[in-house]
């Protein structure tokens, strides 16, 4: 079994458990990231009917607490299988092709030093490019499985109705006067929304290059985990070379060193490019019906958050995306790193047996 095979199945594996364990903390960071602020002071009948649900609590535990009361437990897993699936797809295709990438570098950098260039080692920009490439290849191939994922944990039980108590539905429905429209969520009883009407509503609203959007955002987001890997590995580095200095061997890394590492490393990294992934959910999710909520693009999403709701939006949710990323990171790392080291001595086991 190749390394890079060992990685990738140790990845998607360890992405997974993280993924179960942070998924209600990524459903209400999601509704964090897509909720839009109302503008306009709104009339005494709708601030009767609506107090309540328009001064939505800014905590996280308290959102949690809103949703299970609201729409029940279910709800906060909304979209779990098919982000199961689409974690599994990731990070198995990330370190697959990390794993390849890494392999190649190290061999330019050792045939380096045996040219008398270098000492042997893959530098950080070689990380960089490394994660970078590996990440471009995984955003291309499991961007439309994510779309649905937003679309799944978005989707409320409400209804939207203008200030008149009218409901808002169709877009193509919408007055000309739609974009000065005061909107306001209403709790309502709704159908079953599972990924098949995730698929076929994505699908009769964008066709098939639907599955794709929000992928430039998503794209330019693959500096997030080349930051969180240059950071990780250059670390996880200096650590295992202080260890061979001390004598202590490889083994002397422990997980929950791997554990703090990782989320150090996730921390850096979701700081800098939170607010392209508040645009890339804005562009997955369904569009909201009002004209100042949609969204033709990335820069078209950027520059409307800016102008009607503020810049501040564009960092909306990111202290509960901060926990659950570095968390989640934290538990990825240090159950792939178990992973792979008890995959290769089963590995090696069975070639011992065979010979």
């Amino acid at each position: 079994m190749s390394d890079a095979l060992i990685n990738g199945l140790a990845g998607a594996a360890a992405g997974i458990v993280a993924q179960l364990i942070t998924y209600p903390l990524q459903t209400v960071n999601t509704r964090q990231q897509t909720e839009r602020k109302l503008k306009k002071a709104l009339t005494q009948d709708v601030d009767s009917i609506s107090q309540e649900h328009r001064q939505k609590p800014s905590g996280t535990f308290h959102q949690i607490c809103q949703v299970i009361r609201d729409e029940g437990w279910g709800r906060l897993y909304g979209g779990l299988t098919p982000s199961l699936v689409g974690t599994a797809a990731s990070q198995g295709v990330y370190y697959y092709f990390y794993q390849i990438f890494r392999s190649k570098a190290e061999n330019i950098a050792l045939n380096r030093k045996k040219k008398g260039a270098g000492d042997g080692s893959v530098g950080m920009l070689s990380s960089l490019l490394v994660a970078a490439l590996s990440g471009c290849l995984n955003v291309l191939l499991t961007n439309p499985i994510w779309v649905v994922v937003t679309r799944m944990q978005t989707h409320t039980k409400t209804q939207k109705i203008t200030k008149d108590g009218e409901p808002l539905d169709p877009i193509t429905e919408l007055p000309p006067t739609a974009e000065n429209d005061i909107i306001v969520p209403r709790l309502t009883k709704v159908h079953y929304y599972g990924t098949g009407h995730a698929v076929q509503e994505l699908y009769d609203e964008y066709g098939l290059l639907g599955f794709w959007r929000g992928v430039m955002p998503t794209l330019i987001m693959v500096s997030n985990p080349s930051i969180q890997f240059m950071i990780y590995e250059s670390l996880l580095k200096r650590i295992r070379a202080k260890r061979a200095l001390n004598k202590q061997g490889l083994e002397s890394v422990t997980a929950l060193e791997i554990f703090l590492l990782g989320a150090l490393a996730k921390l850096g990294a979701t700081v800098v490019t939170y607010p392209l992934l508040v645009v890339k959910s804005r562009l997955q999710a369904k569009q909201e019906t009002d004209r100042a909520h949609q969204y033709t693009g990335t820069l078209d999403a950027i520059a409307k958050t800016i102008r009607y709701e503020g810049l501040s939006r564009l960092y909306k949710g990111m202290s509960t995306k901060i926990v659950q990323s570095v968390f989640a990171a934290a538990i990825l790392f240090m159950i792939k790193e178990e992973l792979v080291e008890a995959i290769r001595a089963l590995v090696t086991k069975n070639r011992k047996q065979i010979k």
